[in-house]
């Protein structure tokens, strides 16, 4: 299992999914998974749950479920090529793990420029842990210069199993490894799992990682100590 940790998955909240989080954990716990962060669309999002939603994560979920460690966060979509997000930074802190991601239905990609000073301006987010699928097919950006930026902010660039098997993201991610083994830039190997059964199916990233020969010291999600490690650093110890 290359992955301790699926750390991009949806439930129902979000309405184009299907799993519930007893679910998701589940499908987790039959991996041999650790931990899942549930990170449901945020409400600038076409498919997504009432804000309520994500205030009643800590109080309605609990922190293990089917003996793994469950982790509370949000999908959040950029919305203009400032970088800016549809989510609050008083509710990004209140949660453990915020993903930012380009959707397509709330903001189409602009030009080359736009898209790199897009990405350049989110890595400067200090509520963002994770650059979501930053493959996406039609929104060309400078790779070297924001996955280097990426990297000096400590964002974790996300190598998204869904987008590959589905989105024919795959060469894109071809350069984007590559550009980050160069320059061991952390990433995270994560499924974006809409269903229970693919929770923690990652078998087309770790082909590519192979591949490009890519150390798994970088990716941080291959063991949890050193996820968790991230984890703290940035939002404490969740699990006390």
């Amino acid at each position: 299992m290359l992955i301790a940790a699926d750390m991009h998955t949806h439930t129902l909240a979000s309405t184009h999914a299907f799993s519930t989080v007893k679910e998701m954990a589940e499908g987790a716990a039959e991996k041999g998974l650790t931990a899942i962060a549930i990170t449901d669309h945020t409400p600038g999002s076409t498919d997504a749950p009432h804000i309520w939603h994500f205030h009643n994560l800590r109080k309605a979920v609990p922190r293990n479920l089917m003996g793994v460690k469950i982790i509370y966060g949000a999908e959040a979509s950029i919305i203009d090529y400032d970088g800016n997000i549809d989510f609050p930074h008083d509710e990004c802190i209140a949660l453990d793990w915020i993903i930012a991601s380009l959707h397509k239905d709330i903001l189409e990609p602009g030009t080359f420029e736009q898209n790199t000073t897009m990405y350049l301006k989110l890595a400067e987010n200090n509520d963002i842990d994770v650059i979501g699928h930053c493959a996406t097919v039609g929104c060309p950006f400078d790779y070297e210069k924001c996955l280097k930026k990426f990297k000096e902010y400590g964002k974790l660039v996300e190598i998204n199993e869904s987008t590959i098997v589905w989105k024919n993201t795959r060469d894109n991610y071809r350069e984007i490894i590559k550009i980050c083994k160069k320059y061991d830039i952390p990433v995270i190997v994560n499924t974006d799992a809409h269903f229970y059964g693919l929770v923690g199916e990652v078998t087309e990233s770790e082909k590519l990682i192979e591949e490009l020969d890519f150390p798994k010291t970088l990716i941080i999600n291959a063991d949890w100590d050193r996820l968790y490690s991230y984890i703290q650093s940035r939002h404490g110890n969740i699990f006390d």
